[in-house]
């Protein structure tokens, strides 16, 4: 029920009204406040704005701020109607009006709610649309860019079929004058051939006549056999291709010996080799057949003609060294790496005659470790590899390459 407070206090300017009511124990979130234009729990003197009015609860008190609807002095704050029913019926058309007023807010409210979704919806339907377009522009400059590169590439086909035709007609005429030059001389040869025979002829028949079956008549003679005796043999001594001062001599005899030995370690008896012909079971006849499938292309057999033969014979450093190369063409870097440390352990002690080994051993694991993005390994391979031919122009170019990709530079074109 509601509390009839007599204490409280107010004031007034031409354009408000202040009203301070002492409530003990009040809060603002426990506070209900009603007003309306001509009622605040109690029926005012004259009419006030409402939507300008405003209360402040806090510390026991609440304070009204009223903004009157006409400028003017109050005799006093409350009407002095006595009439109850007029008071009443007061009080039920501020309430009435209030609620009007409440539902008109509402309405309001979801209006604008209603309003703000469209704008929301219609925002991010423009969005979608921005970002459809600009995804229909990347795929349209995409299309463009891949036609240029296929029109680029049927270009380049034509002018290399074209230089293709040009070749082969060369190489035809080239077949046809040799053909011809090969006839002439035939011709030249059956000429000359008989005209020895007519000389013959004449010779035969211009000399003296004799018996031609004399020897034939002969009795054949048999020599007596030859008498047993011993032969010295004596073998030039290998010459190596360094000079005598820097004569690496040990280091070339231990290289021949590991090289005799691993042509000796040959695992033929291994039982899944069973089933291979005789030829097959050679290392050598292995490594030709991987190098004849890595020419046409065909990295994987050649990867599997290179383990057979690794298994029948894994100490010739060549079969690690080509494998390797075909795990670089099949982008198996890792095992690149690992076949190229394996042939390079093999390779020892360096010599002149595995030089040319050890340069593609270098070369394949430092192209392996830039593959990787490893160029500071990488580079020190491309180092060893020139250390052993410090004149190869293509293993200068690639190391300095590597170089300026090391040093942050872009490499020159």
């Amino acid at each position: 029920m509601p509390l009839l407070v007599r204490d409280y206090s107010w004031d007034q300017a031409e354009g408000q009204v202040f009203v301070t009511v002492p409530l003990k124990g009040v809060r603002a979130g426990k506070a209900d406040i009603f007003c309306a234009e001509d009622y605040l729990k109690v029926v005012l003197y004259a009419s006030i704005d409402e939507s300008k009015s405003s209360a402040k609860v806090g510390n026991g008190v609440v304070i009204f701020t009223l903004c009157k609807k006409e400028s003017g002095m109050w005799e006093q704050l409350a009407t002095v109607e006595v009439n109850k029913e007029k008071l009443q019926r007061k009080r039920e058309s501020a309430i009435r009006a209030n609620q009007e007023k409440t539902q008109e807010a509402e309405k309001e409210k979801a209006i604008k709610k209603r309003e703000n979704e469209k704008y929301s919806l219609e925002k991010m339907m423009r969005i979608e649309e921005d970002n459809r377009r600009q995804i229909e522009d990347l795929k349209e400059q995409e299309r463009r860019r891949a036609t240029e590169e296929l029109e680029q590439w049927k270009l380049q086909k034509q002018e290399e079929e074209e230089r293709k035709r040009k070749e082969d007609l060369r190489i035809a005429r080239q077949k046809v004058e040799s053909e011809k030059r090969r006839k002439m001389r035939k011709e030249e040869n059956k000429i000359q051939n008989s005209a020895s025979r007519t000389a013959n002829k004449h010779s035969v028949k211009g000399g003296t006549t004799g018996n031609i079956f004399t020897e034939n008549s002969k009795e054949k003679i048999i020599p007596a056999p030859r008498s047993a005796g011993n032969i010295q043999i004596h073998f030039t001594p290998r010459v190596f291709p360094t000079a005598l001062r820097e004569s690496l001599v040990p280091e070339e005899e231990e290289w021949l010996r590991k090289q005799a030995e691993a042509r000796r370690a040959n695992n033929a008896s291994i039982p899944d080799l069973n089933d291979l012909k005789e030829e097959e079971k050679n290392p050598d006849w292995l490594k030709d057949k991987g190098n004849k499938l890595f020419a046409s292309g065909d990295y994987l057999a050649a990867v599997n003609a290179y383990n057979l033969g690794i298994q029948l014979n894994n100490k010739l450093p060549v079969l690690y060294l080509n494998r390797a190369a075909s795990h670089l063409k099949l982008r198996n870097l890792h095992k690149a790496i690992e076949d190229s440390s394996k042939a390079l352990d093999l390779l020892t002690p360096a010599v002149p005659d595995n030089a040319n080994s050890r340069l593609k051993a270098h070369v394949r694991r430092g192209a392996a470790f830039c593959e990787l993005e490893l160029y500071v390994e990488g580079l020190q391979d491309y180092e060893a590899a020139l250390k052993i031919d410090p004149s190869n122009k293509t293993i200068q170019a690639d190391a300095e390459k590597i170089r300026q990709v090391i040093q942050g530079t872009p490499p020159d074109p």
